[in-house]
Parts: structure tokens; sequence; C-alpha cells
């Protein structure tokens, strides 16, 4: 009965996994329709802020000042910091140099958390089925070239989105010991969405109003807000808390593989045998990882 219940948890962590990975596509339609990185975020996340309401107990701060300043922490690693130089990045580097660095996300977490946690502990199936899984993602990401042209500004920006993530999944493992998910979820859209404001001043808002009533735009900007930020945020909170933070952040290595799926999809790019081989070998890393981890 046990492992029936967690396997509800994995699965979970599957979708939502799935939902973000796709969330390029509608990002890359919006910025090409005309908005910024950073409007983007924002709005998706005020969105999200507003929709969680009709959910979210109605307590307005937390216990102590201590644990609002730790929501701000989250809201600001997993939001706006995470978002931010991650997009940032793409301006001074390859889309594979992101892609792949920002997939030891789960390397650098497990880390983290080892050193935090003294208790927690791997086994050697994690250990493998990360190994295979990274090989994987690399194969996938790369797609059968091994040119990685290094750009400084860019690589560090995305090790700098990876650690941000990374330490917003112990934050998160933290708090949800003392407060429901989605409490701490509607934190963490109102903090990240206020951390963001300070951008607007070095570059202010320019999208028009009336570009939001194009029906691409609204069904996109809808699609990240609701789904990507509003259910997959409350979700993945979830998740963290059942399976533990090792784990669940294992599940990020599908990332590349349900956006290279959803490209060839809504974007009628070539899946490559080299994109299938990489499918494969990270859907069998995670599943090592997922049976004999921790």
């Amino acid at each position: 009965m046990t492992s029936l219940h967690n396997a509800k948890y994995h699965i979970l962590a599957i979708l939502t996994v799935a939902v973000w990975g796709t969330t390029f596509i509608s990002t890359k339609v919006l910025i090409n329709n005309g908005l910024t990185p950073h409007e983007i975020f924002f709005i998706r996340f005020v969105i999200a802020y507003i929709g969680i309401w009709f959910i979210s107990p109605r307590r307005i701060f937390s216990e102590s000042v201590k644990d609002e300043l730790t929501l701000l922490a989250a809201g600001l690693t997993g939001g706006t910091l995470y978002f931010i130089t991650e997009n940032t990045a793409l301006q001074f580097t390859q889309t594979t140099n992101v892609a792949f660095i920002i997939c030891i996300t789960p390397l650098i977490t497990t880390a983290m958390s080892l050193w935090v946690n003294k208790d927690s502990k791997v086994g050697r199936g994690w250990a493998v089925g990360s190994l295979v899984a990274l090989v994987g993602v690399a194969i996938l990401i790369f797609n059968g070239s091994v040119i990685l042209k290094l750009s400084p500004v860019g690589d560090l920006l995305t090790l700098a989105a990876a650690l941000s993530w990374a330490f917003y999944s112990l934050i998160i493992n933290k708090l949800s010991k003392k407060y429901n998910s989605v409490f701490i979820t509607r934190k963490v859209f109102f903090y990240g969405a206020l951390c963001v404001l300070p951008t607007f001043v070095v570059n202010p808002p320019s999208f028009p109003v009336e570009g939001f009533l194009r029906h691409e735009v609204f069904l996109n900007i809808m699609f990240l807000s609701v789904l990507a930020s509003l259910v997959c945020f409350v979700v993945w909170n979830i998740v963290l808390m059942r399976i533990g933070t090792i784990m669940s952040s294992n599940y990020l290595y599908l990332n590349p593989l349900f956006t290279t799926v959803a490209a060839s999809i809504f974007l009628d790019e070539t899946l490559t045998c080299y994109a299938v081989i990489g499918v494969v070998l990270v859907m069998l890393g995670v599943y090592i990882a997922a049976r004999k981890g921790s």
C-alpha cells in the first residue's frame, strides 16, 4: 500500500516536469510576439498569484519574521533568480550550453542536500541512474554534435540558475515541515513577482495592451500562468515534501526529453536517431534512480 501511495507522487513529478518541458515552446512564441523574458515571468506569476487566492488559506503572513524571510528567499531563488538568469544566459551563450548545464541541477541539489542534512544518503542505484540520465541528456541536447563553445558570462549565469533552483528545493523542504504547499506556493508567487520589479527600471515594459488580445499570446500566457505556474508549483512542492528533495530533483532530467518531443510536435523539428537514443537513456536512468535510489 505504501509503495502504491508513493508511486502517485512519482507520477505527479513526471507529469509536472512534462509540463515544464513544454514551457520553452510557449515562451518562444511569446518572445516572437514581442514580450521580453522578464515581462513573461512577471505576468505569469501575477496571474498565478491571483488564481491561487481561490484555493489558498486566508492567512497573510507566516508565524515569524524568520519564516517570512525564508519564504522571500524561496520566491527569490525559485522564481526571480532562476528565470532571469536562465533567460538572460540565452543571450550570451548557445542554447545547448544552457540546456546541458541546467540539467546538472539534480546533482547540485543532491550534493547540497547531503551537505546540509547529514542523515540523507543515496544508493549506488541512484548514482548509476543519474549518470545514465546525464549521458542521455548530453546526447539529446548535442544531437550528435560535440561542439561546445564556452561563454563565461552565459555559462556562469546558467550555473547560477541551477544553484538557485537547488537552493529553492532545500528551502521548500524546510518550509514544508511547518506550512502547507498551497500557502508556500502563494508566497513564492508574491515574492517572485515582487523581486523582479527592479528589472523594469532598467528595461521598462513596452508590450502594447492590445497585443494580449491575440489568441496565440493569450493562450500561451494562460498556459504558463495557470498550468505551468499555479498548478505545477503547488504539485511540485507537494512532491518535494512526499518523496524528498533528492529523488524529486532527479526527475528534472526528463525536462529536455519533453522539450524535444514537444518541439517535434509543435515546431515540426526533426526527431533524429540521436534524440531517440538520448530519450531512451534518460528514461532508463531515471527509472534506475527511482527504483534503486535513496
